[in-house]
């Protein structure tokens, strides 16, 4: 039960104590003891009301690197909006000589997230373990949006989760989340008489591929097998009007134009063909998933989290 459940609990028996003297044929000082209790309850739950929005309800700190990209701009546009956060940092890597939403943005350094709650980072893997590495030091939360890792990469983020609460994802999108969940039944239900392969379209700018999401698509299905991934990675193509199905997963990424993103699995067994796809048409879900992340993770222990455990997809 949370704060915001309990305390009205609170209230209402101490309202319902206060009540039920009036109703009850009893002595006087049993009646007294009840007004009292109540009163004492009432007055507990008001104080625990004015805690709750002075502590629970207190804004979050929010720090965002990489702002001048594409999702550093948009999560900057978000926050505006967003009642829960408050932005007390920006980073870039490299000096930028302009103020963004009052704001100074500065290099990656512990200077730069001392006063944060919580790192939002969509970048590059470099960028990410040089904030990774001062969040673990400053004790400092992270959402970790980046994508493109290694598999020693990811191992390497498994240790610092650890010190240290980190959410991961690979797209922070519900519709994406849920597709994945989708993808996992659909690969236990289908089993080894189907193949299945992924297919992702991107704007031109993002330069690598396959795209995170569809590496996380790809895992989807080896779950739904219960298989290694790793063992299950096909071929990865680039640019191909169409592209084969094989014994393990193959990839194919599409860069063009400004599509924000689009991601198709496949299942096929040669006699018939099951679908599976998503288009994103604002990059604002991704920074609303994001937020959505950050405020679960402010009260986790270290550990490493993923969209799943944020949506109790089970």
């Amino acid at each position: 039960m949370n704060w915001d459940q309990i305390i009205p609990a609170i209230f209402m028996i101490a309202v319902l104590i206060l009540v039920l003297p009036s109703f009850l044929r009893t002595n006087s000082k049993l009646k007294q003891f009840l007004t009292n209790l109540s009163i004492w309850a009432i007055i507990v739950s008001v104080v625990m009301i004015v805690l709750y929005f002075i502590f629970w309800m207190k804004k979050i700190n929010l720090a965002i690197t990489g702002c001048m990209g594409r999702m550093g701009q948009q999560f900057i546009k978000s926050a505006k909006s967003d009642k829960n956060f408050k932005l007390v940092a920006l980073t870039e890597n490299r000096i930028i000589n302009k103020k963004i939403s009052g704001i100074k943005p500065e290099l990656n350094t512990e200077k730069a997230f001392r006063n944060t709650n919580v790192i939002i980072d969509f970048t590059v893997p470099k960028c990410t373990f040089e904030v990774l590495k001062i969040a673990s030091k400053l004790k400092k939360r992270m959402v970790i949006g980046t994508t493109g890792f290694t598999k020693k990469e990811e191992n390497l983020i498994r240790k610092y989760s650890k010190k240290i609460p980190i959410l991961k994802a690979g797209n922070m999108s519900l519709g994406i989340n849920l597709l994945m969940y989708l993808t996992e039944i659909a690969s236990k239900s289908l089993g080894n008489n189907f193949l299945s392969k992924v297919f992702e379209i991107h704007h031109k700018h993002k330069k690598d591929h396959p795209s995170g999401t569809a590496l996380m698509l790809g895992k989807g299905i080896a779950v739904g097998k219960n298989k290694n991934f790793y063992n299950l990675l096909g071929k990865k193509y680039l640019n191909k009007k169409s592209f084969p199905y094989g014994k393990k997963i193959n990839f194919n990424s599409l860069r063009k134009g400004e599509i924000i993103g689009e991601h198709e699995v496949t299942f096929s067994s040669g006699k018939e063909i099951i679908t599976l796809n998503h288009e994103a048409f604002d990059r604002a879900l991704y920074s609303e998933g994001a937020f959505t992340a950050a405020k679960w993770l402010i009260n986790k222990k270290p550990g490493l989290y993923s969209m799943r455990d944020v949506l109790n997809f089970n």
